[in-house]
């Protein structure tokens, strides 16, 4: 299978935002990616909650949604997109949404652990303030092999990964929103640890650049093997990595050195 992650960089424009994502969705497809995946918080990047609100919608009647299952439809394609804003009820949530050859939603994860950090003195989030978490691990049946679920600051809480490995996957998603500060310290050394530990394929894409005045992400979106090789890395820009995979090698992995039960 060939997989591609696309790296972005969304900001607080929203329209600007879509017509880019939806501009590097095709070129994933003219390239002949199989399943494509965008990073968190693909549609928006802010933290002006009035800017958030005015471009946060209910997951039926999401305008990007609407355009990838159009597109997902048409070229059969799966295509995971990496999270966006989702207003549920009277909540909000960080949801990653995994759309099928078919145009349809094959299954949705709401992003567990939320990111309440103090970096500096200039820089600190609170997703709690906007997002209820979620408290169901998820994972989605491909046509390749088994996807976990999961997002950006998950990766720092390996239980996440160990009890969905249990699932029997071949592979995990980490669409993220990574910082520039802590993607120095932490990205790939977190991201090739979940690997080995769960002998899975990680596709980790995330978001680069200044989004906002009060925030910098990381790029580095990366392909990593369930050995913890890097297959595929694009370390800054906007662009796209791809990379032709073995989704059997989890499992040949796991016979050799039976660490999962």
């Amino acid at each position: 299978m060939k997989v591609a992650c696309v790296q972005t960089s969304a900001g607080e424009n929203y329209n600007k935002n879509y017509k880019q994502i939806i501009r590097l969705i095709n070129q994933s497809i003219k390239n002949k990616a199989d399943l494509i995946l965008t990073p968190e918080t693909t549609s928006l990047i802010t933290s002006n909650k009035s800017i958030l609100y005015k471009n946060t919608f209910k997951m039926n009647n999401d305008p990007l949604i609407k355009k990838v299952k159009e597109i997902a439809k048409k070229n059969k394609k799966w295509i995971l997109i990496g999270s966006l804003p989702i207003k549920d009820k009277n909540k909000y949530r960080n949801r990653s949404i995994m759309v099928n050859s078919k145009g349809k939603i094959a299954a949705y994860y709401d992003k567990i652990k939320m990111f309440d950090v103090k970096l500096t003195n200039k820089e600190q989030h609170k997703e709690s303030k906007t997002y209820k978490p979620g408290n169901k691990l998820i994972s989605v049946k491909l046509p390749w092999g088994r996807l976990g679920l999961t997002i950006c600051f998950d990766l720092r809480f390996p239980e996440i990964y160990r009890n969905l490995s249990k699932k029997k996957l071949n592979f995990i998603s980490v669409p993220s929103a990574f910082t520039k500060i802590t993607g120095q310290k932490h990205w790939l050394t977190l991201l090739k640890a979940r690997a080995i530990e769960n002998f899975c394929y990680i596709f980790a894409p995330n978001q680069v650049g200044k989004n906002t005045k009060k925030r910098e992400t990381y790029g580095h979106s990366v392909i990593i093997s369930p050995d913890g090789k890097i297959l595929k890395i694009k370390k800054n820009g906007i662009g796209i990595i791809y990379c032709n995979i073995d989704p059997s090698l989890s499992f040949k992995l796991r016979k050799v050195i039976p660490s999962i039960s």
